[in-house]
């Protein structure tokens, strides 16, 4: 990495932390910390969902899987862009509204504690595990994609830039909370953005445009052409269940809650869909123009940026297809505007460990240690608790993440398995049933993570080769109403889903 590059690439981490420095400022309670004293505004919210959301994954992961797959791959795109803006059109809006009716919930497991009023704070207890369990796998991805863009940067071994890439994000995520997390998101989606945009552009017209790519990627290999070649009827469903994933990602749904006023929902959701839609097509031609672009290179040229490659079938292919887009960032561009590309793929990474590591230490110091240890602690008490359990989540997420031959889209796709098929139903449910009850909730969510998790240890491969998403949202939903059909809700639980409604329809 040239010395322009590295100056670039600082000067963008510095800008972060000092962002995290101001807002820590700003931070005096838990609910500053956790929610942001719920003060987003509909461009904040949308773009911070996004980032939060898509991660290294975006700029790794999908394009890394196009490039060695093909367009078969783009399916989970197009699952992702139908379950983001359903979430939007029918979540996002009641649960603002519900979360203020059921005594200002601020955590998802605070939200389901107060819906159902359990006294007993077992559904709170077992939600925030099931947020720790999968948010460490989640976190891990993340740090993996970390390291893989340091490693490829700047020379470093792979963990050495493990845990550099590691100390840059919890540095800041301690420091200013839910706030410093939102804004910083805000700014590095906008970046994700313009870096989707750009490079898939530029390498087109390097490569000499459309119709050349697609050529040179058919003498490669002819099923990267199409979408349905070589693609079988499960994996398809497999790829369009991501969709599903949304309805019950912390992360997300935090965002919702965090909104200043649901009135800004059909602004943020016009805004978080376009910026999701834009951004997903840009990974995916990302991809496929690189399998050409590789192939077309002088090895020599290749080595000088650390660039590794391998021949198959005759063809140059990259070691490491997750790396495509720092490849395209280091031979397509100046120094100064490779460092921003560069900034931009740690936007996606830090953008999304930040805001697991903010959920996983918000359900530490909410709702386990004040709902089982200290109903009396202060904000203060608390807002330090979740600092700590920022720095311990973070420690053993980076000691999972230590296996250099990590795929990050496979991690990803455990844990967005584990809080789709856990929470997904249970969050429409509570939204949408008024006859939903804690015991319902509770079943439900115990047997959507324990499904993913024996179904992807287990059962997967052979004739049940199907994304565990799918039979742990349908169990879990299934579950949740059976066991609620045995019992029934409160007056006092009814009375809180009318107002809840008659808010909505207002």
């Amino acid at each position: 990495m040239g010395l322009e590059t590295l100056i670039t690439f600082i000067v963008y981490l510095i800008g972060m932390l000092v962002i995290g420095i101001v807002m820590y400022r700003m931070t005096n309670d838990l609910s500053d910390y956790v929610l942001g004293g719920r003060s987003l505004g509909p461009g904040v919210a949308a773009l911070s969902a996004g980032a939060s959301d898509m991660s290294g994954w975006l700029l790794l992961g999908l394009p890394g899987a196009v490039y060695a797959s093909g367009m078969g791959s783009a399916w989970i795109a197009v699952g992702l862009a139908i379950g983001a803006y359903l979430n939007w059109q029918f979540v996002a809006k009641r649960l603002r509204i519900y979360t203020e009716v059921s005594n200002d919930s601020i955590t998802v497991p605070d939200f389901l504690e107060n819906r159902f009023k359990d006294k007993s704070h077992v559904l709170r207890v077992i939600s925030a595990l099931v947020i720790l369990l999968f948010f460490t796998f989640y976190t891990s991805s993340g740090m993996v994609a970390g390291a893989k863009l340091f490693e490829a940067s700047f020379g470093l071994s792979y963990n050495s830039a493990l845990w550099i890439g590691t100390l840059v994000v919890v540095s800041y995520t301690l420091l200013g909370g839910f706030l410093a997390v939102t804004w910083t998101d805000f700014i590095q989606g906008i970046l994700m953005f313009l870096a989707l945009i750009l490079v898939p552009i530029v390498a087109l017209n390097e490569m000499g445009g459309w119709s050349t790519a697609v050529n040179a990627v058919g003498q490669i290999s002819p099923d990267h052409l199409t979408m349905v070649q070589g693609v079988g009827i499960m994996a398809i469903i497999s790829s369009l269940a991501w969709g599903l994933g949304y309805f019950g990602q912390p992360h997300i749904l935090v965002r919702f809650m965090a909104l200043r006023s649901h009135k800004d929902v059909p602004k943020a959701r016009f805004i978080g869909t376009t910026w999701m839609i834009l951004g997903l097509y840009g990974a995916i031609f990302t991809g496929f123009v690189g399998l050409a672009f590789i192939h077309t290179q002088d090895v020599g040229v290749l080595s000088e940026f650390g660039i590794s490659v391998i021949t198959e079938n005759g063809f140059q292919m990259l070691e490491d297809p997750e790396k495509i887009f720092i490849a395209f960032s280091q031979i397509l561009f100046n120094p100064i505007i490779a460092g921003i590309l560069l900034a931009a793929i740690l936007s996606a990474i830090m953008s999304t460990i930040d805001s697991q590591l903010l959920v996983s230490s918000s359900a530490v110091a909410e709702d386990v240690y004040r709902a089982l240890f200290r109903r009396e602690a202060s904000d203060k008490e608390l807002v330090w608790i979740g600092r700590f359990a920022t720095l311990g989540i973070a420690l053993i997420a980076a000691l999972i993440a230590m296996n250099p031959d990590s795929s990050v889209l496979e991690l990803v796709s455990y844990a967005w398995a584990g809080f789709g098929a856990a929470f997904g139903p249970t969050v429409i449910l509570a939204l949408f049933w008024k006859n939903f009850t804690r015991n319902g909730a509770l079943a439900g969510i115990i047997v959507g993570a324990v499904t993913v998790i024996v179904w992807g240890e287990f059962l997967e491969g052979g004739i049940f080769d199907l994304y565990e998403i799918v039979p742990g949202f349908i169990l879990n939903l299934i579950v949740a109403v059976l066991v609620s059909k045995l019992g029934k809700p409160s007056p006092e639980i009814e009375a809180d889903f009318d107002k809840a409604e008659a808010t909505f329809n207002e």
